[in-house]
C-alpha cells in the first residue's frame, strides 16, 4: 500500500471522527440549551458540520467516483435543508407562543401577523373585489 493511500485512509479517519465529536457536541447543545431558539441553532449548525467532516472522511476512504458523486449529493441536500428546517421549527414555536417576544431583537413577524386583511366583499365573499 502506498504511503498516499496510508495518509488518505488516516486523514479520512480522522475526519469521521472529528465530525461525529462535533455532531455529539450539537446534541449535547440540544439536551442542555434552553429555549427553543438555542435548541434548533444546536440541531443544525454543529450537526450540518459535523456530517460534511463525516461526508469528507468517507469520501477520502472510499476515493470512487460514483460513491464521492453520491457522498457529494447527500451533503448537498443537507446543507438546502437543515436550515429550512430550523427556520420552520423556529417559526413554529413563534406562532405557538413558546419564544419570549420581548426577548427577541428584531421582531419583523410580528408585523406580519398583526397586519390587518382586507375585509371580505358582501356580495361574494372575495377579499380582492374581484368576484
Amino acid at each position: 500500500m502506498s504511503v498516499w493511500l496510508q495518509i488518505m485512509d488516516t486523514a479520512g479517519a480522522a475526519l469521521v471522527f472529528f465530525g461525529a465529536a462535533i455532531c455529539l457536541l450539537g446534541v449535547v447543545g440540544m439536551l442542555k440549551l434552553p429555549d427553543v431558539l438555542s435548541r434548533s441553532h444546536a440541531a443544525t449548525k454543529p450537526q450540518t458540520l459535523g456530517l460534511l467532516l463525516v461526508l469528507a472522511g468517507v469520501a477520502l476512504r472510499l476515493r470512487g467516483g460514483m460513491d464521492v458523486a453520491t457522498l457529494a449529493l447527500i451533503g448537498f441536500f443537507q446543507l438546502m435543508t437543515g436550515p429550512v428546517a430550523a427556520h420552520l421549527v423556529a417559526r413554529s414555536a413563534y406562532r405557538t407562543g413558546q419564544i419570549e417576544r420581548g426577548e427577541l431583537l428584531f421582531d419583523d413577524l410580528d408585523a406580519q401577523l398583526t397586519r390587518q386583511d382586507p375585509e371580505p366583499d358582501e356580495d361574494t365573499g372575495a377579499a380582492d373585489g374581484r368576484g
